[in-house]
């Protein structure tokens, strides 16, 4: 692994010709730079210049947002990307859209105005504002406080925060989150977060809680030995880790995506050193894609010829997978790129492999029946792959929502050592094509490798377990699921004799498993005598460790009856959050 090259590093990418007029500015600073061509990204990429005037870039910025702020379901996908340099703008940001600074650093791109999600269209309930997020620059808001009023598939990534930040809008309801490899210099104010995970971050202060708040490798991080009062669960350190890849400019101004490193045993942000470890890729060793011309033909293809693969923002309809068969491959997408099976097929297969990094993809099920979305390795396998692991970063699954979707497992993991930091997989329980008998499933998730590790899993409302843990040594840092609301009622939603199925099984046969900091939920509202009989299923055995689990009635809206197995006290009307430390 090598840290950020110098601009003189990036010749290869370029022409001969051009090579050596860079080369002769390598050895004589006053000589005129060449500037490299900006790659064809596609029509739903803003790239923005701090050059340009700040009344035009607002106004860009504002008509985006105004297009986008209730476009929960459209097919609508923007990437808006700011190369280094301060802008005097302030951006709202509405779904499926990604800001990103093209800096090497986060202070490289500084917003002097600030950042703002909050939740208007909704009467204030950022239950529903999914599907956006921010890398890799700093913000200065206005006001002093940066809101994030924000529920799941909603990250801040690499992001430098100079002030304070709230994560709700006015008392209204709110659900996510999901924070990372972020510096907050004062308080983050969680108002009516129901739960959220924060990890290897640096901040002043943490303030307020609901249900469960997870705090893995931070600075700065509260009290948590008053748990549940408040309900603050803290790892010193995350054991192993990469951050997302992201992507940059060179000194040249050559387009790259620097690949982080594997760190392990770590707290706080990955990027205060001169030179971060980690890797450089020129993107002139991508396929750029677009969902208006590209197919599954024309993507593998470019996939079998050694390149990595970036997604273009849109919707990509796959009549095949898109096959990653080469290790250390990196798919990154912009924009919440989404990938949609349209013949019940796969939507990606990712052979058992070393290294492979998958970032920012939204995998929506097709209304053909898909037996799984994406899937790792063939069969359990016994190749290990500790020292180049597999890595999900802001990997998000839909079924149902935008139009009828199927599919009977989200994701299927039989690859050893997989990464996973922040995955939604969500059976639609709103929107459109949704129903108890329209929008089909299983599982979520299913995990049959071994050390396979989460940070940041959220799992809601399939039909059967939602998440089903086969592997040996598997750990999971913070846990957050919902019952299916749309149960008609107890006959329809039975396992065996036994009321319901546990949002989270783990195989009887697992011996070593672990999970810190944990929430089901079920809301029942379709048929409120409705019960589920535990949260949580997993064998007894001294190396099995639940800790600091949490279930609960939302509103008294049906019946968890025990927190796991049968152990724990039921949470129902009238005693709607039960506990287990």
């Amino acid at each position: 692994m090598r840290p950020f090259l110098p601009a003189c590093s990036t010749l290869k990418t370029l022409s001969a010709g051009f090579a050596a007029l860079l080369l002769v500015g390598c050895q004589a600073t006053d000589a005129k730079k060449v500037q490299p061509e900006t790659p064809d990204f596609g029509s739903n990429v803003m790239i923005l210049d701090p050059g340009m005037s700040p009344e035009v870039i607002q106004t860009k910025l504002d008509n985006l947002f105004k297009q986008q702020e209730s476009n929960q379901f459209g097919p609508e996908r923007y990437a808006v990307l700011f190369k280094p340099g301060v802008y005097h703008n302030k951006v709202k940001l509405g779904f499926y859209t990604q800001l990103l600074g093209l800096g090497q650093f986060p202070d490289d791109v500084m917003l002097q105005g600030g950042i703002q999600v909050e939740a208007a269209w909704h009467e204030e309930d950022a239950t529903q504002n999914f599907w956006r997020s921010v890398e890799n620059l700093s913000v200065t808001p206005d006001n002093g406080t940066m809101q994030w009023a924000v529920s799941q598939a909603a990250p801040l990534r690499r992001i430098h925060v100079r002030g304070n930040m709230l994560l709700d809008d006015n008392g209204g309801w709110s659900s996510g989150g999901f924070i990372a490899d972020s510096l907050i210099d004062q308080q983050i104010n969680s108002g009516t977060q129901q739960q959220w995970l924060t990890r290897n971050s640096n901040m002043g202060s943490w303030t307020n809680a609901n249900w469960n708040m997870v705090f893995v490798g931070v600075k700065n991080a509260p009290d948590d030995e008053h748990w549940p009062t408040p309900p603050y669960t803290v790892v010193e350190q995350t054991p192993v880790v990469r951050e997302k890849p992201f992507l940059t400019l060179d000194n040249a101004g050559a387009y790259q995506v620097f690949v982080p490193a594997l760190r392990n045993n770590t707290q706080g942000i990955s990027w205060q050193e001169t030179h971060p470890q980690g890797e450089t890729v020129p993107l002139t060793q991508f396929y750029i894609a677009k969902a208006a011309t590209d197919t599954a033909a024309t993507i593998n293809a470019a996939l079998g010829k050694g390149k990595h693969l970036l997604l273009t923002p849109g919707i990509y309809h796959l009549d095949k997978p898109l096959q990653i068969t080469l290790p250390n491959t990196i798919v990154l997408g912009l924009g919440i790129a989404t990938l949609q099976p349209v013949a019940g097929n796969v939507a990606m297969t990712i052979a058992d492999i070393d290294g492979v990094k998958l970032g920012g993809v939204l995998f929506d099920a097709g209304e053909k029946n898909s037996e799984v979305l994406l899937q790792f390795g063939d069969s359990k396998s016994n190749i290990s792959h500790a020292q180049n692991p597999t890595t999900l970063h802001d990997v998000f699954f839909r079924v149902g929502g935008a139009a009828v979707g199927n599919a009977t497992h989200s994701v299927i993991i039989n690859s050893n050592h997989v990464i996973g930091d922040n995955l939604w997989v969500w059976r639609g329980d709103h929107g459109n094509g949704i129903g108890w008998a329209t929008n089909k499933t299983k599982h979520g998730i299913v995990v049959n490798g071994d050390d396979v590790t989460m940070y940041g899993l959220f799992v809601e409302h399939f039909h059967n377990y939602q998440t089903v843990w086969n592997g040996e040594n598997g750990a999971v840092y913070f846990y957050q699921s919902e019952a299916p609301y749309d149960v008609p009622n107890q006959p329809s939603w039975m396992n065996g004799n036994v009321n319901g199925f546990a949002s989270y099984k783990v195989g009887d046969q697992v011996t070593n498993h672990k999970a810190i900091g944990m929430g089901v939920y079920c809301f029942f509202n379709e048929n409120p005598e409705v019960k589920l009989n535990s949260a949580i299923e997993a064998p007894a055995g001294e190396n099995i460790h639940f800790n600091r689990v949490t279930s609960v009635s939302l509103g008294g809206t049906g019946e968890i009856t025990h927190v796991m197995n049968e152990i724990g006290e039921t949470a129902k009307p009238g005693h709607e959050v039960s506990r287990m430390p």
